[in-house]
């Protein structure tokens, strides 16, 4: 009797064969590697998931205490704890999304090389389950906008605060790109993983978090907005608190980078899988 076979694996034979189309059928997967990069990040530590908000907390009391009250940086005549948990919150969810699919093939050697599924599952998961610490992050940033209004801030919530949640998906796109690419480099060269961490701490002060985008010149304005994580922080806050600058062309600039890059990556990722178990 003929065998009828449901999935039948084949190696990828051309660079574009990207079979994106697979990780439809590989959604309850990802959706238990969400729950369980959640689980294990959590499961042995005294905090658990208060640590979504004392770890923004912290950094944001750090920056208002050196950026704002020594160094005496401009925050747009906005509270420099607002200003700075304004550019805090995107970031950290824009920063874990790049560092964690960075150890995508090291971290789930194990894992991929005794079962087939789709690789870019795992990247993918990530991306989702660091969404629900930006969700908390981001409620916790909202209440404490709230606060301060009632206090008598001058902030004001624009319209372009309803351009969050095509910024969110921006910012999942770019530090997937990214992380995917230096993730398969990271294959044979494994020094690349202790670099990440310290090009993402100088990528952040190459962006508008610690400071006003606004009170820079001309010149260096244009080259910073160049940087595809400013537009998003600049409008991010702009929406949300009122001040600062609508870098709409930039953004434009911002988003022909984060589809660039992701595209590479699959691309390039597409490419290392198939030989990654000889080298990882």
């Amino acid at each position: 009797m003929e065998k009828k076979w449901t999935t039948i694996i084949e190696p990828k034979r051309k660079l574009l064969d990207l079979r994106l189309d697979e990780l439809w059928q590989y959604k309850d997967l990802i959706f238990l590697f969400v729950k369980r990069d959640f689980v294990t990040k959590y499961k042995q530590t005294v905090l658990g998931p208060i640590w979504f908000i004392v770890q923004p907390l912290l950094t944001t009391l750090m920056q208002t205490l050196v950026f704002g009250n020594i160094a005496g940086l401009p925050t747009d005549g906005l509270p420099q704890f607002l200003f700075y948990m304004a550019g805090n919150v995107p970031w950290l969810y824009f920063s874990t999304c790049l560092t964690t699919t960075s150890n995508t093939f090291v971290l789930n050697s194990s894992v991929f090389g005794k079962v087939y599924f789709p690789r870019l599952v795992s990247p993918i998961a990530t991306v989702i389950s660091s969404v629900l610490n930006f969700f908390v992050q981001f409620v916790m940033f909202l209440i404490f906008v709230v606060i301060f209004m009632i206090q008598g801030a001058s902030i004001q919530i624009t319209w372009v605060a309803a351009l969050t949640p095509l910024l969110l998906v921006q910012m999942a796109m770019l530090g997937m790109g990214f992380g995917i690419i230096i993730s398969s480099m990271t294959t044979k060269y494994r020094d690349l993983q202790v670099l990440v961490s310290f090009g993402v701490s100088l990528w952040m002060y190459a962006t508008p978090v610690i400071y006003s985008a606004s009170s820079l010149s001309d010149a260096v304005y244009g080259i910073i907005m160049l940087n595809p994580m400013s537009p998003i922080i600049e409008l991010m806050r702009y929406g949300w608190l009122g001040s600062g600058t609508t870098p709409f062309m930039y953004w434009g600039i911002s988003w022909i980078i984060t589809i660039v890059v992701l595209f590479l990556g699959i691309i390039y990722f597409n490419k290392v899988e198939r030989t990654f178990m000889d080298t990882v």
